[in-house]
Parts: C-alpha cells; sequence; structure tokens
C-alpha cells in the first residue's frame, strides 16, 4: 500500500528526523490503576521490558492486568528523535514506535509468558501497521535488557513463526533488540483506557497460540 506520508512506509535517516528536545515530555506520576511510580524507583529484583505491539492503550491494559507485574508505562522507542510528542511521533518522522514499558517480578511473572501474552495479543507479520493502524509507529517490536532476554525473545520467535507458518501466515516481521531507549507519552496516555473505558483498542490476534518451551 503506497502511503501519502512517504514516512509511514518507511523509516526516517538520521538527517531526516524530527529534532525534538532535551526535556522529557512526562515528569513523573504514580500508575492510575497499580498505584506505583511510573518513573521508579524500582523495588530490587524486578525485571523489565519493551514491547510494541500496536496502539499502546490496549496493549498496556493488557499487561497491566497481569498478576506479578509492577507497573506499566506507555512510551516511544526503537526510533531516533529524543523526547519526542505524539504528534510528532504519528508523523514517522522519529522513526519510533508506540511502545508499553513493563517492570514485572520474575518470580510471579515468567518472561516466557509475557512473550506469549505479546505474540497472541496481535499480527506480528504485518510489518509497518496493525490492523486498520498503519504507519512506522505501530510496528512489532520487543526491545530487551540484556543479551539473555534478547536470546530468549529471539527464540520464541522462532518458535511462535513455526505456528504462524502452519496457520497459512508470513514471516513475523517484529523488530527484536537490546538496549533501546525509552521515552515516557505524555501523562494523558498512561493507563487510558482505564481514564476512558470505552476507548479505542486496537488489539487483535491471529488466534495461532504461542507454542511453550519443553
Amino acid at each position: 500500500m503506497l502511503f501519502a506520508n512517504p514516512f509511514k512506509s518507511r523509516i526516517p535517516t538520521a538527517d531526516e528526523a524530527l529534532d525534538g528536545r532535551s526535556s522529557a515530555i512526562f515528569t513523573g506520576g504514580d500508575h492510575a490503576v497499580l498505584g506505583t511510580p511510573l518513573r521508579g524507583p524500582f523495588p530490587d529484583g524486578m525485571s523489565s521490558i519493551i514491547l510494541g505491539l500496536g496502539c499502546f492503550w490496549g496493549a498496556e491494559r493488557l499487561f497491566w492486568r497481569q498478576p506479578g507485574v509492577y507497573v506499566t508505562a506507555v512510551g516511544y522507542a526503537g526510533g531516533i528523535t529524543p523526547n519526542p510528542t505524539y504528534e510528532e511521533t504519528c508523523t514517522g518522522q522519529t522513526g519510533h514506535t508506540e511502545v508499553v514499558f513493563l517492570v514485572f517480578d520474575p518470580v510471579k511473572l515468567q518472561l516466557e509468558q509475557i512473550f506469549s501474552l505479546f505474540w497472541q495479543a496481535h499480527d506480528p507479520t504485518q510489518g509497518f501497521r496493525q490492523g486498520n493502524d498503519r504507519g512506522t509507529q505501530y510496528r512489532s517490536a520487543i526491545f530487551t535488557k540484556n543479551a539473555a532476554d534478547l536470546a530468549a525473545a529471539q527464540d520464541s520467535k522462532r518458535r511462535y513463526q513455526s505456528a504462524l507458518a502452519a496457520a497459512g501466515y508470513g514471516d513475523i516481521t517484529t523488530e527484536i533488540v537490546q538496549d533501546v531507549r525509552f521515552y515516557y507519552a505524555e501523562a494523558y496516555h498512561q493507563q487510558y483506557l482505564y481514564k476512558v473505558p470505552n476507548g479505542y483498542c486496537g488489539l487483535q490476534g491471529t488466534g495461532v497460540a504461542c507454542p511453550s518451551l519443553g
């Protein structure tokens, strides 16, 4: 599909990206559902991961409902522009995708469970779109904090790719990268579907189950 805006179908170069700003858009606050601090500090022993699976409103709600989750926050990652706004991200000229930052207790919620939820909640074969939401800011992504989590994500992708292929789907386009900076989105986006219960949720999976380890 052709886009009138070329940055809806490709990531901008550094020269093409918007300048952004040095100051954060979101300065802090507590999670509207969990009551935990969105920007930390986070308790010792917690793990974290950044996930992109389309519009971040519904994606965040999916994860804050899971036992073992300490906090969730929505924002932007994977691009070039520092501290982007929502409007800037929607132009495609930041290179960022909409993501959920997830902090969790790995004793109560295993990374493998998170990956299963992630794969099954969206269609990771769609490239720069998710359903009717079109553009690079809706691309599927897993951004890990260390090499071990990166390897686990890649292994999970391989297993889900096999399941998708058996069901007639194409190749997974999910971006899987280590050490990507997360930028918090504006306050009104945080826990949006708690604040606006009937708001838009674009989550729609393929119906293909994610194979478990072993």
